[in-house]
């Protein structure tokens, strides 16, 4: 890529944080299972019901379109691949990566029933979560709430009826603590989610802070309108105000 398209690429993504969405198909899209890698192909491989297998396919190929977007670049001419995890260091299940073009580019990947969705940031780190809508149990004695859940968060979902707005007030949880944590770089495994306090009372943006074997870190989150049926979260680090989460046109 020529200097210029790198000087470009960096001055649109300098301070905000991007937002690309797309729809899942069915079936498996030649022109999405033409993008991946080896690896990823070999993933795909393993897959064992079809609409598995195309969704993963399309949301590592949406992921490529994006970034090509915003890069000027043909989407096969990008390489994604993942950084070590910063917990233990394994390669294998590390935060995904850009390899190629090398441009100091922070990513993250979600994708949920129907829909994926990918943020990129410029030279930092960013963490990005979909969910579908669905029902939840009762947080006074759901296993998953009470594992997920802190205190306050469990308070704010009892005071609010059963119902769709108790589930997205629980989804709204979910999805800022998965944001915080693939911001991080971490899994959800070895996790107290029930230390991480999201406030969803507050519309947003928060700050949520997040503490495991190390310096406490603070993020802000920010909750993303993609679609009625979908709650999501992008977080990024704390600090002064950039200009804002730009949500790109779904095509």
């Amino acid at each position: 890529m020529p200097e210029l398209a790198y000087a470009n690429a960096e001055t649109r993504l300098l301070g905000r944080t991007h937002v690309w969405w797309w729809d899942l198909p069915a079936h498996a899209v030649p022109a999405d299972v033409v993008l991946l890698g080896p690896a990823e192909l070999d993933r795909l491989r393993r897959y064992r019901k079809p609409a598995d297998a195309a969704a993963y396919a399309a949301t590592r190929a949406g992921a490529r379109r994006a970034l090509g977007s915003v890069l000027g670049i043909p989407a096969h001419e990008i390489t994604l691949g993942r950084a070590a995890c910063p917990g233990c260091g394994d390669p294998h299940h590390g935060p995904p990566r850009l390899e190629r073009p090398g441009l100091p580019v922070a990513i993250s990947i979600s994708r949920t029933a129907s829909r994926g969705v990918i943020a990129v940031r410029s030279d930092t780190a960013v963490g990005v979560d979909i969910e579908a809508l669905r029902t939840i149990g009762d947080p006074s004695n759901d296993h998953l709430a009470q594992m997920a859940l802190t205190p306050a968060e469990r308070e704010a979902l009892l005071d609010t009826p059963p119902g769709p707005r108790r589930d997205g007030l629980f989804l709204r949880c979910w999805t800022r603590k998965e944001a915080v944590l693939k911001a991080v770089g971490l899994g959800l495994v070895g996790t107290e989610l029930n230390r991480l306090e999201t406030h969803p009372r507050t519309s947003g943006p928060v700050v949520v802070e997040h503490t495991q074997d190390g310096p406490t870190t603070r993020w802000s989150v920010e909750d993303l309108d993609l679609g009625d049926r979908y709650a999501a979260a992008v977080a990024r680090p704390h600090g002064p105000a950039p200009s804002g989460t730009h949500i790109h046109p779904h095509d």
